[in-house]
């Protein structure tokens, strides 16, 4: 290798490999999976001639541009009175990947696919999430469909849960999507060969902004993050740039909230335990009521979500340019989510930054370990057998999930900051704005404004807290740990 010109993709390969073997994942599938698939390649998916068949539907996958494991298919139809049918379809990974089969053994170990800046480490193999199961262009396959129907004002008026094979008749991306909606990017290819398609993008986005705005109207938090994406030239590392929402993530966000909800809700009338996301009530709230206050903005003492999404709207309105940065104040004051298994009629905290109670994953299954739990759930339950798991079983799995999830995240953010490191190891003693996004214990970290980097200060951090924003000199990088160090030259309060 030149060492004047290093392969940063074998570089952050190696890094990302390591760091799933320190944390206990598994990078590789076994020889042992590797012969169950051999043979699943060969198996017909068995007698399913009592499945519905909507492939005529004008199905369409949104995802990210490069995305190849397509877990949902949407569509959607004008009904009378305002009202618009939702249909989400959902890949159907059980029929594939059965309980407690070699397959079923990783995907339960890892619980989710590590998606790190220079390499993917699949929660099943490629060949299944982005062949067998994945709902493909112009491929008939079995999905687990959640419809719903929504009023004018975004209210859920009914739902149904049933399988059926499908068709994506167009694969669409989000950038290109949302330039077109927003009317500042011509129609996607993708959608002009196909039509009507677009007038159902259309009724998707009027359906999707009825379901957020009445999720806000009852609590929901107006965050607004940003997202680290690294760009390659080849094998070599050339930027990392900022990911940010747009309207036709916001399209996939609310329907697939809302189909967890109606997931949660389906199991629970019918008597069967399921897995559920939560976000406790903050811990740190008094912090949060700080952040506001230094805003001149007053919050109750106890937490309040209503009350904290009309002071983020406030802020957003405001200072929009800098929202995203108060918001990921807030989301690490928030605390992070979870899994627990709920009972019928059970207390399990609900997700406080989602304002909702009830709440399943379920629309992710080639990508979640949750996700196919709760499939296998439903298609119990749709075919009146008993439930596949126990409460007792399915608390240790939450345990489980919750566990390896942090593991993953934990990777992700290693290789990212093994990345940004390769990026600014030229520029030490260069100074940066940036915010706290941590402070405990363990060490204070903050995330840079001008670039989305995130490191530790290591000198002059006394007294520091989340949201507060500092001037901070880059000191040191450690590409190999991921360390980006730095130290405090100045601060103001957020």
């Amino acid at each position: 290798m030149n060492a004047n010109n290093p392969n940063h993709r074998a570089i952050l390969q190696k890094i990302a490999r390591q760091a799933m073997l320190e944390r206990g994942l598994l990078p590789d599938f076994s020889g042992a999976v590797i012969a169950e698939l051999k043979r699943l390649r060969l198996s017909a998916p068995g007698d399913e001639s009592t499945v519905r068949d909507k492939c005529n539907l004008l199905w369409a996958s949104l995802d990210n541009d490069d995305s190849r494991d397509l877990d949902q298919l949407t569509f959607a139809e004008a009904l009378p009175d305002g009202r618009i049918k939702i249909l989400v379809a959902i890949a159907d990974v059980d029929t594939f990947v059965k309980n407690d089969s070699e397959l079923d053994k990783h995907a339960r170990h890892n619980t989710t696919s590590a998606y790190t800046a220079a390499q993917i480490f699949p929660m099943l193999p490629e060949e299944i999430s982005t062949d067998i199961t994945s709902l493909n262009f112009d491929q008939d396959r079995l999905a687990v469909i959640v419809e719903m129907v929504v009023d004018e004002q975004g209210t859920l008026q009914d739902s149904k849960i049933y399988r059926a094979w499908v068709r994506n008749h167009a694969k669409l991306a989000y950038n290109s999507v949302a330039a077109w909606l927003d009317k500042k990017g011509e129609m996607p290819d993708e959608m002009a060969e196909v039509p009507g398609l677009a007038e159902i993008l259309q009724l998707q986005d009027q359906a999707a902004q009825r379901l957020k705005k009445l999720r806000h109207i009852n609590g929901a938090l107006s965050l607004e993050t940003i997202e680290a994406k690294l760009v390659f030239d080849g094998d070599q590392l050339y930027s990392l740039d900022a990911d940010e929402k747009n309207s036709a993530k916001q399209i996939i966000e609310d329907f697939m909230i809302a189909a967890n909800g109606i997931t949660a809700r389906f199991l629970s009338a019918r008597g069967f335990p399921s897995i559920r996301r939560v976000v406790r009530t903050p811990k740190r709230w008094e912090r949060i009521v700080e952040i506001a206050r230094s805003n001149n903005y007053t919050l109750p003492a106890e937490p309040d979500s209503k009350a904290l999404d009309e002071f983020l709207v406030q802020q957003k309105a405001a200072n929009p340019l800098r929202f995203p940065d108060l918001s990921l104040a807030v989301v690490k004051l928030l605390g992070a989510g979870e899994y627990a298994a709920e009972i019928p009629g059970g207390d399990a905290p609900g997700h406080f930054g989602l304002a909702v109670k009830d709440y399943a994953h379920s629309t992710a299954p080639n990508r979640r370990y949750p996700d196919l739990l709760t499939q296998r759930l439903l298609k119990a339950a749709l075919d009146a057998k008993p439930a596949p798991y126990s409460k007792d079983e399915l608390d240790d799995l939450a345990a489980h999930c919750t566990k390896t999830e942090d593991a993953v995240n934990k990777v992700e953010r290693q290789v990212e900051k093994s990345a940004a490191a390769l990026l600014l190891e030229s520029r030490i003693g260069e100074k940066f704005d940036a915010i706290v996004t941590g402070a405990s214990e363990k060490g204070t970290w903050v995330r840079l404004l001008s670039v989305p980097v995130e490191g530790k200060v290591v000198q002059g951090f006394e007294g520091m807290d989340v949201g507060e924003q500092v001037s901070v000199q880059l000191i040191d990088t450690n590409i190999e740990r991921g360390f980006i160090d730095f130290k405090k030259v100045s601060s103001s309060k957020l």
